[in-house]
């Protein structure tokens, strides 16, 4: 049930970035997917035009994603706010490292003097261990995985609203599980992470629109 806070402007903006969020993970899940494929051992790097084009898609789903979570704020009973607004921090913070790393590695790891630095691997490459490749753990696995935990208790009756809770507490830790492979210096299992925000969460913002867009009804 939405809090009296939440309007039609809230619902609109809410729905409409929850779908987009949805479809725009879809085009990065193939993406992966493909990238993926064409690894000749699965520790490379996923090479490009898949690469770019999944840094592409990361700086723009970031902000459409922290704007989801701004509209369930809004949506969030006034006995709930503090877990929406812990949720939105959480993932403004992701949204900040995966945002400043991946436009990092567009732009200036592109440069023929930085490509020729000895230690621009280990700053800035995704082969494991590296400082970008750290900090995009530290913002989907840990981050963005508390934003999905801390949403979840918002949602309390109705199918639709419990289908959402249930996608949220899996996505959030399939991400945790990720971290796993940290320690372990195995980025195989930590795979499981990617699983939890790539795989789950288009379904999950699909089916969020979905509560966005049958909230003005109250009948959830």
């Amino acid at each position: 049930m939405p809090g009296e806070k939440f309007g039609k402007r809230h619902r609109i903006a809410g729905m409409a970035a929850s779908w987009a969020t949805s479809a725009l993970l879809v085009v990065y899940g193939i993406t992966l997917i493909l990238g993926l494929i064409s690894l000749k051992s699965p520790n490379d790097p996923i090479a490009d035009p898949y690469f770019t084009l999944m840094e592409l898609l990361i700086v723009l789903i970031m902000p459409i994603m922290v704007l989801v979570m701004a509209a369930l704020h809004y949506y969030s009973s006034p006995e709930s706010s503090l877990y929406s607004l812990m949720a939105l921090i959480m993932m403004a913070i992701a949204a900040v490292i995966t945002s400043s790393v991946h436009f990092v590695i567009l732009t200036v790891s592109r440069h023929a003097e930085m490509a020729a630095m000895p230690w621009t691997s280990f700053l800035l490459s995704f082969k494991w261990p590296s400082i970008a490749y750290t900090l995009d753990i530290l913002a989907w696995d840990w981050f963005f995985a508390l934003s999905m935990l801390f949403a979840a208790p918002i949602f309390k009756s109705g199918r639709l609203e419990i289908a959402v809770r249930s996608l949220m507490i899996v996505s959030g830790l399939l991400s945790l599980a990720g971290l796993i492979g940290v320690p372990l210096a195995d980025m195989q299992i930590r795979m499981i992470g990617v699983i939890g925000y790539a795989v789950v969460t288009p379904f999950l913002f699909l089916f969020l629109g979905i509560v966005f867009k049958c909230s003005m009804d109250r009948t959830l």
